[in-house]
């Protein structure tokens, strides 16, 4: 059986490309194409740049760490085999991630909230729901991997968050 901390880092690794999804959008801001994917219902800041960027930003997470792994880096941490599983599996984490997000922001339009405010808990697991369903249609994870990214994510997401604003690259705190 594997150990508390053993499983946070195995999961956390194995998520990697949809955490990699979901930050993209925001570290290519600076590229103009700015085009709404629904600009009614989705809001501004949802483009179809941040959409296929992210999602390929996914795919180029999961190489690495296939890569990697065939050298015997991080076997220990890793959750699959890598050599059995195509790139397919991180642009679905990827793009999966980035439509749980959208989901959230369709729904958060419709209850009148601003693009950038909190709607707790749903701002920090979004993503993960989204990159865990799509993901399901190449794998399945252990149900116990899936409760630890439900849990931790939202910690990542307020640290990565304040980064962002400290760094400048966000505009709020969370």
């Amino acid at each position: 059986m594997m150990s508390f901390w053993m499983l946070v880092l195995t999961a956390v690794y194995f998520f990697l490309p949809a955490y990699a999804a979901n930050m993209a959008p925001e570290l290519v801001k600076w590229i103009p194409w700015k085009t709404p994917i629904w600009k009614k219902k989705l809001g501004n800041h949802k483009t179809w740049k941040g959409l296929i960027v992210g999602t390929l930003m996914g795919g180029v997470v999961f190489l690495l760490q296939k890569w990697l792994f065939q050298f015997g880096i991080f076997y220990k941490i890793s959750l699959i085999d890598y050599a059995d599983f195509s790139i397919m599996l991180g642009l679905l984490l990827g793009l999966g991630a980035l439509i749980g997000d959208s989901i959230e922001s369709y729904y958060k339009r419709k209850r009148k909230i601003k693009p950038g405010e909190s709607w707790m808990p749903w701002d920090q697991l979004d993503f993960v729901i989204g990159g865990v369903v799509l993901g399901w249609l190449v794998y399945i994870p252990k149900i116990e991997i899936v409760l630890v990214l439900l849990i931790v994510s939202p910690f990542l997401h307020a640290g990565a968050s304040r980064v962002g604003y400290w760094l400048k690259i966000k505009k709020t705190k969370f």
